[in-house]
């Protein structure tokens, strides 16, 4: 299905997701703002933030002028941010929603996340337990003040473990995808279990390599999604996001730049034949490019990434 925003997903509470959004992270102070203006304007309809990135207050300013502006409408718009990790407990998940709705200047999100399975805890066991977080998150939903509630960056047990507990099972799980990292058995669980995939750092994250120090320039230089994009006159990026897309997956690439982001919304009309798919699913090797060492340690409950992935 199609409408405004281009071809949407109905989520497992019957709720209607552009599969397109714009992402936000990295997006630098004084960028934001024109970004999100520049996005919408040309048709965007879904906003990905997060507490963490540090610019809801200008998403929040953009969304403002934007409405003022009579661009595009609250009821229109899907905006979703992100639960940090130093906000897991009870008591806390209310509150955080709370400032980022109030830098955001909105009244409800459409989308909140978990947005890691870690709270920088240490022992044997993660401490707020992702059960308490959820039954918060729940209640937020309960309340109104969001539509949708989901997780990011979990692995298929960790989602699957949730079902003990989740009265409302998570309608997303937000994920590193793209095709030197398929993660084709996340894929397939996540349908099984009725949650959809949003991919994040569809492009690789090249932006993002020398400080979390992986290898994301590989993923548009790859000589396959090249010569893909060669053979459909299309740009990497723009065969990245659309491999994303007809996948079954949504995607929310960031740019700050206007005539890419009107180029990263520039695949819906067109699409990549069975071959270009099979040419892009054989990419070798895999990589994880934001791998998460950074919330490994010995004294918590993630030793290794394969603890925090519960595999590669």
């Amino acid at each position: 299905m199609a409408g405004a925003g281009g071809p949407v997903v109905r989520l497992n509470d019957g709720r209607e997701m552009p599969l397109v959004g714009l992402g936000t992270w990295k997006s630098k102070e004084g960028e934001v703002k024109a970004a999100v203006k520049a996005a919408v304007v040309g048709g965007y309809r879904h906003i990905d933030c997060a507490a963490i990135y540090k610019n809801e207050h200008e998403v929040g300013e953009a969304l403002a002028e934007l409405f003022a502006e009579g661009s595009v409408t609250r009821e229109e718009l899907w905006v979703t941010s992100k639960l940090w990790n130093d906000s897991h407990a009870g008591q806390d998940v209310p509150e955080a929603c709370a400032k980022t709705l109030a830098a955001l200047q909105l009244e409800y999100l459409d989308l909140y996340l978990i947005h890691w399975p870690v709270t920088g805890c240490t022992g044997p066991a993660l401490a707020p337990a992702i059960e308490e977080t959820w039954l918060a998150m729940e209640a937020l939903q309960a309340a109104g003040k969001v539509k949708s509630i989901g997780v990011s960056n979990f692995s298929a047990k960790k989602l699957a473990a949730m079902k003990a507990y989740a009265k409302v099972f998570p309608a997303v799980n937000q994920c590193e995808l793209h095709p030197r990292w398929r993660q084709d058995a996340l894929v397939g669980a996540c349908s099984d279990l009725g949650t959809h995939l949003t991919a994040y750092s569809p492009l690789g994250s090249p932006d993002s390599a020398s400080m979390i120090k992986h290898n994301g320039a590989s993923v548009m230089a790859a000589p396959e999604v090249k010569a893909v994009a060669a053979d459909v006159g299309r740009t990497p990026a723009q065969v990245l996001i659309r491999w994303a897309v007809q996948r079954g997956t949504s995607v929310v690439p960031k740019s700050v730049t206007p005539s890419r982001i009107e180029s990263n919304f520039d695949v819906l009309a067109w699409e990549l034949s069975e071959q270009h798919m099979a040419t892009l699913a054989s990419i070798e090797p895999q990589e994880r490019m934001l791998h998460g060492q950074f919330w490994c340690n010995a004294a918590g409950p993630y030793k290794t990434l394969e603890d925090l992935w519960d595999g590669p």
